[in-house]
């Protein structure tokens, strides 16, 4: 049961370029069903994981998977930036895999789909009275502040149209499922709209109520300051805003000097933090997208830390 959770994407390269095979404590701030950190810990006797996730689903199923490895898996339930930022222990590499597990797409209670009757949920961390769901950023956000979510996250160009046609039906009936929104952007887009471009709606709703841009900003630096010499970052996204965030922080990371071109003398650190490992994203193999066609769109970035 614990395997049918979620397909881990690209393990073999993730194990790779982490140099598991070398032993050491590695952070995996997104453990999902747990793929990812079993083959980590599989990679040697002497690797240990840090396995975060903020469902509480994914660390039962997780744990259950990852038993047999007692000790040299600790599990904490947390946001990945939370985790990093309290993070104490020194790190051989890191990982995270910004991807939305099968589990969760497949749950319809989750509300991550747009299947007929599907609840506006979307919260990562499930049932978190402290996370607003989907629903309440369409019933309470000012029209433009809806239209900054369409147009940022889901780099939709119609998106005043849309933010407009759901503050007009939500004065007569509150959204509460998938079929609210399909309608208003099957209104607001015109007959032309494609499932992509439903896709693109739902998942900008998604970014917001996790706040996933804030989130991998804050883990992406505090990470890095935990990774040892020679320790590894790498990064799977699924998103170009999130693939881009990455590949922006991992370059400036790697500069000599990040001052900025009018200054005539350097005033910043003056040495690179690190080097990039991969210059261009690595992709799945044909037979991988084959066998799982949610790895279609996943960009593998990884840096490695100064000696």
């Amino acid at each position: 049961m614990a395997r049918a959770y979620h397909d881990p994407v690209m393990v073999r390269e993730v194990v790779a370029y982490l140099g598991a095979e070398s032993g050491g404590l590695y952070f995996d701030g997104t453990l999902g069903g747990g793929g990812h950190t079993e083959a980590i810990l599989e990679a040697s006797d002497d690797t240990r994981v840090i396995g975060v996730d903020q469902d509480p689903d994914a660390l039962a199923t997780a744990g259950a998977r990852l038993e047999r490895f007692g000790g040299r898996v600790r599990l904490v339930e947390s946001n990945f930036a939370d985790a990093a930022e309290r993070l104490e222990e020194s790190l051989a590499g890191a990982l995270l895999d910004l991807g939305i597990s099968s589990h969760q797409i497949d749950e319809e209670t989750r509300g991550f789909s747009f299947r007929p009757g599907t609840p506006l949920d979307m919260r990562m961390a499930a049932g978190s009275a402290a996370v607003p769901t989907a629903a309440d950023l369409l019933n309470e956000l000012e029209e433009r502040e809806l239209a900054d979510v369409f147009y940022r996250f889901g780099e939709e160009r119609r998106s005043r149209r849309l933010a407009g046609e759901v503050v007009k039906r939500r004065r007569t009936q509150p959204f509460r499922t998938s079929d609210d929104l399909l309608g208003a952007i099957d209104t607001a887009l015109g007959p032309r709209t494609t499932n992509q471009d439903r896709a693109r709606i739902f998942q900008a709703l998604r970014i917001a109520v996790n706040d996933e841009m804030g989130v991998l900003a804050r883990a992406l630096p505090a990470l890095r300051d935990r990774l040892e010499p020679n320790g590894v970052f790498v990064v799977l996204s699924y998103h170009s805003l999130e693939d881009r965030q990455v590949k922006d922080a991992f370059r400036e990371w790697s500069r000599d000097c990040v001052c900025p071109p009018e200054l005539p003398v350097c005033r910043c650190r003056g040495r690179a933090l690190g080097g990039l490992v991969t210059r261009k994203p690595v992709t799945a193999g044909a037979s991988e997208v084959e066998a799982n066609p949610r790895a279609r769109s996943a960009k593998l970035r990884a840096w490695r830390k100064a000696a």
